[in-house]
């Protein structure tokens, strides 16, 4: 069975148009058959009556020069019958049964049809002249319908239209379907895809409208809620760094002073995720991003403060992104692997396999079993083991997946080879 509405509708049109046509064909067959039996009956008992009276008329002389020329003109052939000869038996065909019946009734009941005689094809008519058997042998042409072929050939081409209008109208009625199927993907994928057409059938138009007004307000939501978190963050951060510049300046023992500025510093950490993850495109156009450059940079930073930061990168063409968004997805991995694997060195590589561009962060930290892999990814998620007793809100990964939608890239998380955890960004180079 197909799995698309399209399939599935036009096959059952299909099905219900060639049993129609299949019905209206058996139909005008049994209404035709009795017109058509009664027809050829009239014609063989006419054809048997001038036959009989021809030969009885005639001078016996002349009988055999008369059975030549019915045979020659009027392709008529007589035989007599053998005396051992079987008794045909009933036509398999209806229409000859019928055409039988007719015929007995009208010649006398020693009145038989057959299509086969010692191996020759044709119509015979098995009949007593003057108390004598015959046979009269008519060519089969004269039980072809006719133009039968070009009837055959026009069903065929009606048919053919019906199907094809079918496949049009089915069509056009899974457009809308196919359109708002589309629609969702890019919604889900934290794009805004251009309005529907709120047109087509009422239940198809509905459906668009509702849609639309769906897209509508989620954008607005998401609107305030950039707002929001906007207003929170500049609301927050004044606070905070008077807070930071009255812990320097009050706090006398230097293990309180940064104990509590390394908190301050975390809120401050936090309450960027929260503004990166609510921008939805971060107000950037896509333009060509030399992403070696910007990954060489990024280590370069770490590395000047004193991380332990091993950089492989390879030369890669132009990338055409958003050169913040995949710069912020560079160093939320790169700062999961240094908060989950202190004291240690991380390993950043970038590279090209097939048409794919690929980026990798390894750590040695304690990793992520398999199975949570996918949760993680979700927003406002962590760990219960040793891997989340380091802060943090839960949203590196899932600003990661936001960015990489966008580029349509993909993440996966796998178990790094002598412990630790192995990122790997794969993102499409055109």
């Amino acid at each position: 069975m197909p799995r698309t509405l399209l399939a599935r509708l036009f096959l059952l049109l299909a099905v219900v148009m060639t049993l129609s046509a299949l019905s209206w064909a058996g139909i005008f067959v049994f209404s035709e058959r009795q017109p058509r039996a009664r027809q050829l009956a009239q014609l063989l008992s006419s054809v048997t009556n001038l036959t009989r009276a021809a030969i009885v008329a005639a001078d016996p002389a002349l009988r055999l020069e008369l059975l030549d020329a019915l045979s020659r003109d009027e392709g008529l052939r007589i035989d007599a019958a053998d005396d051992d000869e079987p008794i045909p038996p009933p036509p398999s065909d209806p229409m000859l049964q019928i055409t039988q019946e007719l015929l007995q009734q009208q010649l006398g009941p020693h009145t038989y049809l057959t299509l086969v005689r010692k191996g020759e094809q044709a119509l015979f008519l098995r009949t007593q002249i003057e108390g004598d058997d015959y046979w009269i042998a008519l060519p089969l042409e004269r039980l072809g319908r006719p133009r039968s072929l070009q009837w055959i050939g026009w069903g065929a081409l009606a048919a053919a239209v019906a199907l094809m209008a079918a496949a049009a109208f089915v069509s056009r009625l899974t457009r809308p379907l196919r359109n708002l199927a589309r629609a969702a993907r890019q919604i889900g994928a934290g794009e805004h895809p251009p309005p529907l057409p709120e047109d087509g059938p009422d239940e198809l138009a509905t459906v668009a409208q509702a849609f639309n007004q769906m897209d509508a307000d989620l954008s607005r939501l998401d609107q305030d809620r950039a707002l929001i978190l906007a207003g929170v963050s500049h609301d927050l951060r004044t606070p905070l760094t008077r807070l930071r510049m009255g812990i320097e300046m009050s706090v006398e023992d230097e293990e309180s002073r940064n104990a509590m500025s390394a908190d301050v510093e975390e809120m401050d950490r936090t309450i960027g995720q929260f503004l990166d993850f609510a921008r939805s495109d971060g107000g950037e156009t896509m333009q060509e991003v030399d992403l070696h450059a910007i990954l060489a940079d990024l280590a370069a930073q770490y590395q000047r403060r004193q991380f332990q930061i091993s950089a492989e990168l390879s030369p890669m063409p132009p990338l055409t992104g958003q050169p913040q968004a995949l710069r912020r997805l560079a160093a939320n991995l790169i700062d999961n692997a240094l908060r989950y694997a202190p004291g240690q060195a991380v390993d950043v590589g970038l590279g090209r396999e097939g048409k794919d561009i690929v980026l990798i962060v390894a750590d040695r930290g304690p990793g992520i079993p398999p199975d949570q892999v996918e949760r993680l990814k979700r927003p406002f998620t962590q760990l219960d083991d040793a891997r989340s007793n380091t802060g943090g809100a839960g949203l590196g990964l899932a600003i990661v997946e936001r960015i990489l939608r966008q580029h349509r890239g993909s993440l996966t998380l796998l178990p790094r080879e002598g412990g630790g955890l192995l990122a790997r960004v794969t993102i499409p180079a055109s």
